[in-house]
């Protein structure tokens, strides 16, 4: 099985995603360090990425869970995978691949933005996340979770979500 957990920049994939990896006792990956150089530089530099900058690095994504699917490995991977398109790609056809949404509010994930030390994406780039995501439509079945809960609650959300221990 593979979990990518999804949503806009500051919603806690990683946190959650590391947590979650160690809980279950598998693989995690972090999505963002799959991004091109040119891409981390241009979202540094605040500018928003569009589709074309974002197709290397969903290939990326693809090609790590394909491969652990053809490997019957199991996975955790954190991606923003903000448009229905893109997660087609990512999900592909593999019927072991489960989609978490990691939803915040506008305010939340902001505050969390402004918190955050360390990381290349600027807090300014999050109302173009936000205008760019689709969120997950039903025929998606994926599990919706509110990061307004301790990364301890989100685990245990997910996993009796997926039917995991």
């Amino acid at each position: 099985m593979i979990i990518v957990l999804m949503g806009v920049s500051g919603c806690g994939k990683t946190t959650v995603g590391t947590d979650l990896a160690a809980h279950l006792g598998w693989e995690y990956q972090e999505g963002d360090a799959l991004h091109p150089q040119e891409n981390i530089l241009k979202m540094s530099d605040g500018i928003p990425l569009n589709d074309d900058d974002r197709k290397p690095w969903i290939a990326g994504v693809s090609d790590w869970i394909d491969s652990h699917c053809l490997a019957n490995r199991d996975g955790v991977i954190s991606c923003s995978a903000l448009k229905k398109s893109y997660r087609q790609v990512i999900t592909g056809n593999h019927n072991d691949v489960h989609l978490v949404y990691l939803r915040g509010t506008r305010e939340l994930l902001s505050r969390r933005l402004v918190e955050r030390r360390d990381h290349f994406m600027p807090p300014d780039l999050l109302e173009s996340q936000l205008e760019l995501l689709e969120e997950p439509s039903a025929d998606e079945h994926a599990i919706v979770v509110a990061i307004d809960h301790t990364p301890n609650d989100l685990v245990r959300a997910i996993c009796h979500g997926l039917g995991l221990s």
